[in-house]
């Protein structure tokens, strides 16, 4: 039927043009041709041009809506998607709240997952800063995240803020950036990393990213900190061969600002151990060990046991490491339990252990370094171990005139 129709319509329509072309030639009151003769012929006999002309509906269409216009028309009148965090259950606007979010959110919606379609015909407010914590003080994690608490968290997505001592370090060049691993803030200007993450590199190629959560939106209730790297730290006796002493130091072009999600992480005192306590390891790494293996793009946490030296050189013994293998008094080691590890992507990001004089303080027992597989379980993966290293921080950071106070319990 379409065909027939289509034929029909084109017949009709080279009709039409040939009588009218056939009264602008033989038109007694005009004898001679007229002077857009041969371009008149072509545009008639140019198919390309008829089918484009006859089809064209383009020209009748109304102009693409704004997309303030199209968000108004689907959301309702007076409403405009804004951060969940303001929202009220009633649908209207409020001052600060916290509200659940599902990370498996039906993608029908016009808004975000961050977001809600909500009245804003009151004028919108920011959350006052005296109901968001801000102790400005080492070492507390937001368990239960700032400004909205997460709802069907299936993959170890952290809240937002958990830990908020916690960096992106990116590598830019050009107009590009990419994620390199993780790190810690220890002081405004310092953050604490692996150095096996910063091999080969220089400072102006790298770019330190505090307060982040979901690395592919901006919607979070408080922003990001970009800034750059003035001076990399890599400790004297690291060895790319045997990853000891696996820690840096980055010295930040601009002082980062204290912030709900902008807070420095503590350090132990030297020595101290953790053995058996159940510890977080943070990141943004693979899922998985191998080709398959995928990046987040939230920031995950894992809870983990730590595991004795003398347990972890035996187990790691049992690997293609063999039984000759020696683990090193820079290391440490946490996990071992099946599917529950650090992965590749995750090296520089910290592990964070519960201050046994105050467990809603954290301190900074490992920094992620290296391992056999991932998630296989009675094979724990392997730590820089900060308590061990802990002299050679502050040895560095004095010889700087940078305040310890910043990350002393």
């Amino acid at each position: 039927m379409f065909l027939i129709n289509l034929t029909n319509v084109m017949s009709m329509h080279l009709t039409i043009i040939i009588v009218c072309l056939l009264g602008v030639l033989f038109n007694p009151v005009r004898t001679q041709r007229p002077d857009n003769y041969e371009k008149l012929l072509e545009k008639i006999f140019d198919t390309n041009s008829t089918l484009n002309s006859i089809f064209d509906t383009k020209s009748t269409e109304p102009e693409q809506e704004s997309n303030l216009d199209s968000q108004v028309r689907i959301c309702g009148l007076n409403k405009e998607c804004v951060p969940r965090s303001l929202c009220n259950e009633d649908g209207t606007v409020k001052i600060h709240g916290q509200d659940l979010i599902n990370l498996r959110l039906d993608t029908g919606s016009p808004c975000t997952y961050l977001e809600l379609c909500c009245d804003v015909s009151s004028k919108l407010q920011q959350p006052k800063e005296d109901d968001v914590p801000q102790r400005n003080a080492c070492g507390y994690r937001n368990s239960n995240g700032i400004s909205f608490k997460i709802t069907g968290a299936k993959n170890n997505e952290s809240e937002f803020a958990e830990f908020p001592w916690i960096v992106a370090i990116f590598t830019k060049s050009a107009n590009k950036k990419d994620y390199k691993c993780g790190g810690s803030i220890l002081a405004p200007n310092v953050v604490l990393t692996a150095a096996h993450c910063l091999w080969n590199l220089q400072s102006a190629s790298l770019m330190i990213r505090a307060g982040e959560w979901d690395l592919e939106t901006t919607q979070e209730p408080y922003l990001h900190q970009d800034t750059g790297v003035s001076e990399i730290i890599r400790h004297e006796d690291f060895n790319p061969s045997t990853i000891f002493n696996d820690i840096a130091l980055l010295t930040l072009k601009t002082p980062l600002t204290w912030a709900p999600n902008v807070q420095p992480i503590c350090l132990p005192n030297a020595g101290t151990t953790f053995d058996n306590k159940r510890c977080f390891a943070s990141g943004w790494g693979q899922d998985k060990f191998g080709r398959n293996g995928v990046y987040q793009h939230i920031l995950k946490k894992i809870e983990l046991p730590i595991v004795p030296h003398a347990t972890c050189q035996t187990q790691l013994r049992r690997t293609r490491l063999s039984r000759f293998f020696q683990l090193d008094k820079s290391f440490l080691c946490a996990g071992g339990e099946l599917g529950k590890d650090t992965c590749k992507g995750d090296g520089g990001s910290p592990l964070s252990c519960p201050d046994p004089n105050n467990p809603e303080r954290y301190i900074q027992a490992g920094v992620v370094s290296w391992g056999v597989e991932c998630g296989v379980e009675n094979v724990p993966g392997v730590y820089a171990n900060v308590a061990y290293l802990r002299d050679w921080i502050i040895g560095k950071l004095v010889t700087r005139g940078i305040d310890t106070k910043f990350f002393t319990p």
